[in-house]
């Protein structure tokens, strides 16, 4: 049986990778690690010996926007208990609507905003 060891990357399509980028590096923090083409992000450190990557794959400028429901529900990023609450502070400074839920499995706190195409992003520490 194979073993995982975690998630390699998350692809997203985005109809404006610019603001995209701007919010998974400027706003998130995440490292580019590859470009031109589609932009690869570093969104943890390796595992084992493969970075962790959300991937924006830019569409042509005459695609449809995208509709509800979406096939991605969201994406889920990890904070260590301590930083939740300062991010979830940042966040609210930079303007971004931020709602709340409770993980049906996992004992945690978790957040939520939204990406420039419209991908919930959660924020998730332990408790």
């Amino acid at each position: 049986m194979t073993k995982i060891k975690g998630i390699a990357e998350i692809v997203l399509n985005a109809h404006d990778v610019e603001a995209s980028l701007k919010f998974y590096q400027e706003v998130l923090g995440l490292e580019i690690i590859g470009r031109p083409g589609p932009v690869f992000l570093r969104a943890g450190e390796p595992v084992v010996s493969v970075p962790q990557m959300i991937v924006l794959v830019p569409l042509p400028p005459d695609s449809e926007a995208f509709v509800k429901p979406r096939t991605l529900h969201h994406l889920a990023l990890e904070l260590a208990p301590a930083d939740f609450e300062a991010e979830e502070a940042r966040l609210k400074a930079l303007g971004y609507q931020i709602r709340y839920g409770q993980h049906p499995v996992i004992p945690s706190r978790t957040m939520y905003v939204d990406d420039p195409d419209g991908n919930e992003v959660e924020f998730i520490c332990g408790v």
